[in-house]
């Protein structure tokens, strides 16, 4: 078992939009009509708050990303409403989804762009907010998202400021007491337990049960990707293009991490599953 010491850590994060990497062109696609979509929703009375978020609002999008607004409502809106607020901009459409957040998708009949809109309460997001940054509770995985995405999202209707107020209250240093939560839940289920991801991937292996490997250490990746952001003091940014925020964002990586995920993801060996998490054990000590 290895003893985390935290020493001289660095428990600053990163706050301001992400600047893209060199050689990706920055692609500005969605303002006009995310602000058009964000003001029909605006006069519906149970709207409080309306932001863009993903890869627009992060200010780093490409020519694959779509448009994903959150609107923030007090009481949910009538699907009739939404219904008919969708078929001002779209003909194909998908109204109250209920797969992940409630939401709905539709295609823009003019610029064939996707529209992801979630709803969420404000009392539900500020639950989320506290959960991390009061009770420094820890997940399997993916504890600090809902920060990030407060982080980086931008207000696109806002009139009492009620979002604003939220994301000042996200702009704090990293709680030592989270990032020690994080690890402690996280890293023992890697390899340490007697349930642990790499057990399970063995046992997947001498079965020929290769969905199951696949499933194993893609947890094994979400607990990886936990620790080392929370180590390194910057919020989970999330599923996509993790191993880009890691070498943009954390200043403690462990030796050979970024070839081993890298070898992971394409073809998973316990040799690399070992690599990376001797990785984490070097710069936890």
């Amino acid at each position: 078992m290895v003893l985390l010491s935290y020493n001289n850590l660095d428990m600053t994060f990163f706050l301001d939009p992400v600047t893209p990497p060199e050689g990706r062109k920055q692609v500005h696609r969605a303002g006009a009509l995310a602000e058009s979509v964000a003001a029909r929703f605006s006069v519906l009375p149970q709207v409080t708050a309306i932001t863009l978020a993903g890869s627009e609002g992060a200010g780093e999008a490409d020519g694959l990303s779509d448009i994903d607004l959150y609107v923030y409502a007090d009481a949910e809106i009538p699907v009739t409403a939404r219904h008919a607020l969708a078929g001002e901009f779209a003909d194909r459409m998908e109204i109250d989804n209920r797969f992940w957040e409630p939401g709905d998708e539709w295609i823009d009949r003019d610029s064939g762009l996707s529209i992801d809109i979630m709803y969420r309460s404000p009392a539900w997001i500020q639950e989320q907010m506290a959960r991390v940054l009061e009770r420094h509770e820890a997940s399997i995985g993916y504890s600090t998202c809902f920060w990030w995405n407060v982080l980086h999202s931008r207000a696109l209707y806002d009139p009492t400021g009620w979002y604003a107020n939220l994301r000042q209250t996200a702009r704090q240093p990293y709680p030592a007491e989270l990032r020690r939560a994080i690890v402690a839940k996280n890293f023992p289920i890697l390899r340490d337990n007697i349930s642990s991801y790499r057990r399970q991937v063995v046992a997947a292996i001498e079965r020929g049960d290769w969905a199951s490997v696949h499933h194993r250490v893609n947890a094994f990746l979400a607990s990886y990707w936990d620790i080392l952001f929370a180590v390194n003091g910057v919020p989970h940014p999330g599923e996509k293009r993790t191993v880009e925020y890691a070498r943009r964002l954390c200043k403690r990586l462990p030796p050979g991490w970024e070839e081993a995920a890298q070898a992971v993801l394409r073809r998973p060996a316990l040799a690399d599953l070992d690599r990376l998490a001797d990785g984490l054990e070097q710069i936890l000590r």
